[in-house]
């Protein structure tokens, strides 16, 4: 099979290809664009697996970035087992026709325990004192040592929360070419995401990103000649473009206002209590689940949302189908925000009475997605509370707004204009138009033909 990386820029479509971007503007003149028509969410995992799988949301089982689990109780977000998705993978199917095909998964999602021959992906070390300590994880286990020997510890605060900066995506670029030179695989899946991080906070102004804009551009063009010069067949896409948003929506604390939602109280402060909810939302991006644990309700629910001018779809089971995300880890209903609003998880009314979780950065307690946490109330707060954590204090880093109307950028729904929609550059022109699960055939074309 042909030697191929998939280079993954988060973020990137046309509106951002420019002044701003002279590599990838020369670099997609000399080449074909071609426009992503993405699936219902246009979500990280979510189209991420469709494009590994050729699979929709219906067969993949990956409906968002998290979901309820019914069984637990919980909100789960962004977990990590590759048995999360459903269906065949391409490295997997490459595998049955070549034993000698290898694949190198480098930070893309649902990385843990795949059939991937290399992968790598961030997991932080949780001490028993409550520190959390900058960590990855990889397959084989000593290829994360070899990195880290080399390149220094995986920088997680600046991969996710108000630090994120460069410095993680050119460390995953780096990792990837020295896993390159150390196992040569045939396929290489690579994930870049600092647009995502600046496109969400400020939108798609390009004056105001232009530095960020520069910094991606020049660490792709690095992975563009490294790979080049190796011989392999290069793909540059992205999952999704960021779209101007100016407007939150907080369903959750419409719900509770509507008696549907059940709130505990701990140490003072509120938390959602789903398992007890008669009905409530997990919120992601522009996409929303809503789980109705009451089915007595359901009228009730319905007719809330169809008050909330800024909510555009509602879909039922039935019309899930219709959108290819009908599974059962989907809420007993689908939102999609109309396209200058995205939904927020904050279900209480009083910020004072905001659960501890609010205010840091924690991915995994919030039941629901929270951009807010790229920004941060005060670098002097932030500054005493690390002054603690060095001086071995007990301290909390609550140094994360409330405030939703920061965010200025979002993605998740479908029929936006083509300028922000998702794109594949390769060196074939694509004659008809491309829908996600099309992209499976293309990575498969470019292994085989």
């Amino acid at each position: 099979m042909n030697k191929t990386v998939v280079i993954d820029v988060v973020g990137l479509s046309s509106s951002v290809i420019g002044q701003y971007t002279p590599f990838l503007q020369q670099y997609c003149s000399e080449r074909h664009l071609n426009f992503i028509q993405p699936a219902l969410p246009a979500l990280t995992t979510s189209m991420q697996s469709a494009y590994l799988t050729g699979k929709f949301p219906s067969e993949t089982g990956i409906v968002g970035n998290g979901w309820y689990d019914r069984v637990d109780c919980e909100v789960k977000f962004w977990k990590q087992s590759n048995k999360l998705v459903e269906g065949e993978k391409i490295w997997d199917k490459a595998k049955r026709e070549d034993p000698s095909f290898t694949s190198a998964m480098l930070f893309w999602w649902y990385n843990m325990y795949s059939t991937a021959d290399y992968s790598i992906t961030p997991r932080p070390n949780y001490l028993a004192d409550g520190r959390k300590l900058p960590d990855c994880y990889s397959h084989p286990a000593d290829l994360r040592d070899q990195l880290q020997d080399k390149l220094g510890r995986f920088p997680l605060f600046q991969f996710w929360g108000p630090g994120a900066n460069i410095k993680s995506t050119q460390w995953i670029a780096d990792a990837a070419k020295m896993t390159d030179d150390l196992h040569d695989p045939t396929l290489s899946l690579i994930y870049l995401p600092h647009l995502d991080y600046c496109l969400q906070k400020f939108g798609p102004d390009l004056p105001l990103i232009a530095k960020e804009l520069l910094e991606i551009d020049r660490v792709v063009e690095q992975l563009v000649n490294f790979y080049q010069q190796k011989g392999a067949r290069v793909i540059l896409l992205s999952e999704y473009g960021i779209t101007p948003v100016n407007n939150p929506i907080h369903l959750n604390r419409l719900f509770r206002q509507h008696g549907l939602l059940q709130i505990r109280m701990e140490r003072g402060l509120e938390l959602l209590d789903p398992g007890a909810s008669k009905a409530f939302v997990v919120a992601d991006h522009q996409i929303a689940h809503v789980y109705i644990n009451d089915k007595s309700v359901t009228e009730q629910v319905k007719a809330l949302l169809k008050s909330v001018s800024s909510v555009e779809l509602v879909l039922d089971r039935e019309e899930q189908v219709k959108h290819n995300i009908n599974h059962e880890r989907a809420g007993d209903l689908v939102l999609m925000a109309d396209e200058k609003s995205w939904f927020t998880y904050y279900f209480w009314l009083d910020d004072a009475l905001a659960p501890d979780y609010a205010r840091v950065v924690d991915i995994h307690k919030k039941p629901g997605y929270d951009p807010v946490e790229m920004f941060m109330t005060s670098k002097a707060r932030a500054a005493y509370k690390l002054l603690r954590k060095k001086a071995g204090l007990r301290y909390v880093m609550d140094v994360i707004p409330l405030d939703a109307t920061l965010i200025k950028g979002s993605h998740g729904r479908i029929g936006f204009s083509k300028e922000y929609q998702p794109v594949i550059i390769t060196d074939h022109q694509i004659d008809h138009p491309l829908i996600a699960t099309d992209v499976f055939d293309i990575i498969w074309q470019h292994l085989t033909s």
